[in-house]
């Protein structure tokens, strides 16, 4: 395995508006949702790990898991507030940064290790995970993207560098269920049981 420096964010500061609440405390099978996002960073893998958040419990959760917490006090500022906070903490320890969003419970630590693998077999290009060719999260970044993941604004993220893009762009397929977020009530309601 070739030595890229990988750092990860987890993006958790959303309003989740369309949810009702904060969905980040929202119980699957007695675990809330950061706590499975958290699960499922690989952390032996990565050179660095940062929770974006708004949230005191988000942030002392990620402490506990000896994460660093970069704080989002303007979250309705849009996701590119999380992106770029993110990316400006982790910039100058790592080659490439993997972006993980904290509403999809079913994604496993271990899909997540093996698209890192992926990743440092294509370091020159943007990977995503996917399912039959529909383009989804979690999404790796390599170091010559940081400045315009930087420049975002508005509530968009790394989709729109990944459309800017889209020739750069390496897809690993990973199983329907781990895509699948919760954006919601419904949604968590109608998701099958984790595999754990």
């Amino acid at each position: 395995m070739n030595s890229v420096s990988i750092g990860c964010v987890v993006l958790a500061a959303g309003n989740a508006e369309r949810f009702g609440a904060n969905k980040l405390a929202a119980e699957v099978q007695g675990r809330s949702l950061l706590a499975r996002a958290l699960d499922a960073v690989p952390v032996d893998a990565l050179a660095a790990v940062c929770v974006v958040t708004q949230y005191d419990e988000a942030a002392r959760l990620a402490q506990r898991r000896g994460f660093e917490v970069v704080r989002n006090e303007r979250a309705q500022d849009g996701l590119s507030r999380s992106v770029r906070l993110g990316t400006q903490a982790l910039q100058g320890r790592c080659d490439a940064i993997v972006f993980l969003v904290a509403d999809q419970p079913l994604l496993r630590r271990a899909s997540v290790a093996a698209l890192l693998d992926f990743y440092r077999d294509n370091s020159a290009q943007i990977v995503a995970a996917s399912h039959g060719a529909q383009r989804g999260n979690p999404c790796v970044f390599p170091r010559k993207y940081f400045a315009e993941l930087c420049r975002l604004t508005g509530d968009v993220g790394g989709s729109a560098v990944i459309r800017a893009h889209a020739a750069e762009l390496r897809l690993f397929e990973l199983p329907a269920r781990e895509l699948r977020d919760v954006d919601t009530r419904a949604a968590l309601d109608a998701l099958p049981p984790p595999e754990d």
